[in-house]
């Protein structure tokens, strides 16, 4: 099935050829930079993917083995794929320097098999584990130090720097903490010490980030891509153009819409930008939109695709992990939020394209949905059942074994097809290795970063620290809080009481917080760093722990269109021919929904459905506030309602948005009132000509 004839074609700006875009992501993202192997590495690698691969499928569906088994297989594989597959400098991943076997350095020989011996250590020992945590033996140390060594090695290899920097800043906490400042200060402990807790402990390397990646988070990849080979992701685009595409900028608002669905199914902000926007920004560029704007749309609806259920990348399973309770309930939480970044970014859109008098595409250039659907509803069916199975109480992994049994079933329908019997079930063998071999391939990466963000997490129970950062946090924004208090306290009425203001700049300051840390680390790794450190800090101001997890999960997830290190921003620049970091400022600003909307959870947590306090007339009054409040942000961003804003319009629609986004009564009917004002001027000025409407 192929019905992107229904995206308009432009010669002046051809679509980007596979090997192109290919590239485009290597350039972008870290994980996708695999040097290039001789043909007997290829296939060693290959093998070793593809049987990694069948292990996990195998697992999911008839029972995974002992914990720290499971997960020191899993990872000592990895990483000896990780360094047969990354160079050490990205430069040189298409040629070999110095002494190589088989076209891969001695060295990295060295530190794949290192690797893989230090982490099949552990599970090889563990019936001695309740002897030794505590008391190690010498070889137990240098165990730890050369996985500890090899663990910073691959994720700077397959990563970048930020990661293991951290690690080894947090490292150094642990070690030299009687010299830290003031509250920061701690007893220290040595080096036999932090491997011990690091090594052999399930508080480490072994911990709940490497198990959650291990234990989910590959399945849910392996589906990922299964399902974009069965034509998921293409039907998604197609019905997408069929629905949206005759709307005011309707490449634009296919964009937003495919990438929600494509969202669905895979959690990678720079993958999504490349696989959807090969399509929609050529075709935003062709009607006119400018290329920059073409570019920031398909990155910021890309992004979305990282909190859109039921996938989530990763995060979703981690919080299973983390709270203790079941996936249907945090899929649930997200939907709301979810539907909030794309209605924004949808907005936005919308007013640009009014703005700009921009049209949707013409009939002839539309595909019918009926002919999309009819042709691909078989694609559909494995997505169904895996959200089924998941709303009904499965275990994740049995729900992900089925999903992918599924996308094997229809995928050998689909070739028998076109094919012929025994053609298609030769292309289905062939297409089932590849699918299982680039399923394994996308999860190096995200394994050895979770595996090197339990050492993050291993020295902040051994030290304590997170509760330090919390009291120094919480101390601050209260200083703040009582600042601003005094100031507004000649108002005739309470606009905001001293707890809701202590809240406020708690929150702004974990927000800096996570985009910042977002900026150099995956999304995965950034909300299990956070939540160590910043979650502590929301627990303090009494903020509900599924409310506090999503919060900062939300804003490092906003670093990937966050300037200056905007990702999925540059990818859809590169595709439009536009400037990186003003089609990345354009990004951050088409996700102001995505910004808005964890404050609004946090102070009215009924916006997220499940927690505790959840009240119809809360979610009604939030939902609502957050509603107006981003059609207010992105009328003054864009400068369009229903038509151009006055100068003093523009500056109190945001006023107004803020106001509404805080879900207290008062202060959202003021924002309301405002907003109703600006929409009776406009309507009026409208009715009368646009004469009158410039002399008003």
């Amino acid at each position: 099935m192929n019905c992107t004839a229904g995206i308009p074609h432009d010669p002046d700006h051809p679509q980007l050829s596979e090997d192109q875009l290919r590239a485009l992501e290597e350039e972008y993202d870290p994980e996708a930079r695999f040097r290039t192997v001789t043909r007997p590495v290829a296939i060693l690698t290959g093998v070793i993917l593809f049987l990694l691969s069948c292990y996990h499928f195998y697992t999911a569906g008839f029972g995974i083995p002992r914990a720290t088994t499971h997960r020191g297989l899993h990872m000592g594989v990895s990483l000896f794929v990780i360094f047969l597959s990354f160079s050490a400098l990205a430069k040189n991943r298409h040629k070999t320097d110095g002494f190589a076997i088989l076209g891969v350095p001695v060295t990295d020989w060295i530190l794949a098999i290192g690797g893989a011996v230090s982490a099949f250590y552990v599970p090889w020992i563990y019936d001695q584990l309740q002897f030794r945590v505590g008391n190690p033996l010498p070889i137990d140390i240098a165990m730890g130090t050369v996985l500890l060594v090899v663990l910073m090695e691959a994720v700077r290899r397959s990563m970048g720097w930020p990661l293991p920097v951290i690690a080894a800043l947090f490292i150094c906490y642990a070690y030299f903490g009687k010299s830290m400042p003031g509250i920061l200060v701690h007893p220290g402990a040595d080096w036999r010490t932090i491997i011990n807790h690091l090594y052999l402990t399930s508080q480490g390397i072994y911990g709940t980030a490497l198990g959650v990646i291990a234990t989910y988070v590959f399945h849910f990849v392996l589906f990922g891509v299964m399902a974009q080979k069965i034509g998921l992701g293409q039907l998604f685009i197609d019905l997408a153009t069929a629905l949206a595409g005759r709307f005011a900028g309707g490449p634009a608002k296919v964009s937003v819409i495919s990438s929600a669905m494509l969202g669905t199914i895979s959690g990678s902000s720079i993958a999504n930008t490349v696989t959807t926007g090969a399509l929609t920004i050529p075709a935003m560029i062709k009607i006119g939109f400018k290329r920059h704007f073409a570019a920031a749309v398909e990155a910021a609806s890309s992004t979305g695709g990282q909190i859109t259920p039921p996938v989530m990348g990763a995060v979703a399973f981690l919080m299973v992990e983390y709270l203790g309770i079941p996936l249907r309930t945090i899929l649930i939480a997200a939907i709301v939020p979810a539907f909030m970044h794309f209605f924004g970014v949808l907005v936005q859109v919308h007013l640009e394209a009014k703005r700009l008098g921009i049209r949707g595409l013409r009939q002839e250039e539309l595909p019918k949905a009926w002919k999309v659907l009819r042709e691909g509803w078989l694609s559909v069916f494995p997505l169904v059942l895996l959200v089924w199975m998941l709303m009904s109480g499965r275990t994740p992994f049995l729900s992900a074994f089925w999903a992918i049994t599924a996308c094997i079933v229809v995928y050998l329908i689909q070739r028998i097809m076109a094919a012929g019997i025994l053609e298609g079930i030769r292309e289905t063998g062939a297409g089932i290795y590849d699918g299982f071999v680039s399923g394994a391939r996308q999860s190096l990466a995200v394994t050895a970063a979770a595996a090197l963000v339990g050492v993050v997490i291993g020295i902040v129970t051994l030290t304590g620290v997170g509760f330090k950062i919390a009291f120094m946090v919480t101390s601050v924004a209260a200083n703040w809080a009582a600042g601003l208090h005094g100031l507004l306290a000649g108002l005739p009425f309470e606009l905001f009481s001293i707890q809701t203001l202590t809240l406020l700049f708690t929150l702004l300051m974990t927000a800096v917080v996570c985009v910042l840390m977002g900026c150099g680390v995956p999304t995965t790794a950034n909300y299990i760093i956070m939540v160590a450190v910043a979650a502590p800090v929301l627990g303090m101001m009494n903020v509900e722990p599924l409310v506090a997890h999503f919060f900062v999960f939300y804003f490092g997830v906003l670093a990937d269109v966050t300037p200056p290190v905007a990702l999925a921003a540059y990818a859809g620049a590169g595709i439009a021919g536009a400037n990186g970091f003003k089609a990345g400022n354009t990004a951050f600003r088409l996700s102001m929904g995505k910004a808005m909307v964890p404050f609004v959870f946090v102070f009215s947590p009924s916006l997220l459905l499940v927690t505790q306090s959840f009240t119809l007339p809360d979610f009604l009054l939030a939902f609502t506030g957050a509603v107006l409040g981003i059609v207010a942000l992105s009328a003054a961003i864009t400068n369009w309602l229903l038509g151009p804003l006055l100068l003093v319009e523009r500056m109190l629609l945001p006023i107004a948005a803020l106001m509404m986004i805080a879900p207290e009564m008062i202060s959202t009917a003021i924002g309301a009132a405002i907003l109703g004002l600006v929409v009776l001027r406009q309507y009026f000025a409208e009715r009368t000509g646009p004469g009158q409407a410039s002399a008003a």
